[in-house]
């Protein structure tokens, strides 16, 4: 294991946060772990399992004052934050003609602003340590768009501009800030579709078949440990956005 890291995890309960964690916490690293409910128990025994110290922390990053507490009591528990994977995020999907405003606020209220909350409170740290890693998660939709997801294309695009943003800003300090674009990966949202609608979503995948969670979390395990790469967007994604 490399030296032992502090990792801020959020959306963690499940999916590709889930997997997040876990690669963490298997490396014997600190890692809090975050919902907006409590984390189900056979959730936090696994994590517990590991050989890492998980810390659930459990609120709504989109609340600017629980973002301000999330990183205090991490501090608190263990006196650094080296990497901010901002991971959470939620789906209200329509047709422009039928999307209302709540869903709309909702969807950047936790994909964009929650990102922008919880950067802001754990930059004052990595500022103060001169080193840190900030990891957000965004989407091929985000590049690409996609019908019926303008509220979740909007939010994951701005995660992208906001994070090449925060790179230049934060380089002198020598704070590394980069983005996953995930394509679709096999997880709660996409067992639910149909057969038809997964064959035709292997139409527009070259490797023909959905990511893994896990290898979504390979990638942020890589950029942890990666001192010269910054203000980049990986698209984890089998190849679909070279067809956008």
């Amino acid at each position: 294991m490399d030296t032992k890291k502090t990792v801020i995890v959020t959306g963690s309960s499940r999916g590709i946060g889930k997997a997040i964690a876990t690669a963490f916490l298997k490396d014997g690293h600190n890692v809090v772990v975050n919902g907006r409910k409590e984390l189900p128990e056979s959730v936090l025994e696994f994590f517990n399992s590991l050989p890492g110290t998980a810390l659930p922390i459990i609120g709504d990053i989109s609340d600017a004052s629980f973002a301000k507490q999330l990183v205090k009591e991490t501090k608190k528990a263990f006196n650094t934050i080296d990497v901010l994977v901002n991971n959470a995020g939620v789906t209200r999907d329509n047709l422009i003609i039928r999307l209302s405003e709540e869903d709309f606020d909702a969807t950047l209220d936790i994909n964009l602003k929650g990102t922008f909350f919880m950067t802001k409170e754990a930059s004052k740290l990595m500022l103060k340590q001169r080193s840190g890693h900030i990891i957000n998660i965004s989407s091929v939709v985000g590049v690409v768009g996609n019908a019926g997801q303008s509220n979740y294309a909007a939010s994951k695009a701005g995660v992208i501009g906001f994070t090449k943003s925060i790179a230049k800003e934060l380089a002198p300090r020598g704070i590394k800030a980069n983005v996953i674009a995930p394509g679709f990966i096999d997880s709660d949202m996409t067992t639910v579709l149909t057969d038809d609608v997964k064959e035709g979503l292997m139409d527009l995948i070259p490797l023909k078949r959905l990511g893994k969670a896990e290898e979504v979390a390979d990638m942020v395990h890589f950029l942890s440990s990666q001192e010269y790469i910054t203000g980049q967007v990986f698209n984890i994604d089998g190849g679909m956005v070279m067809n956008g």
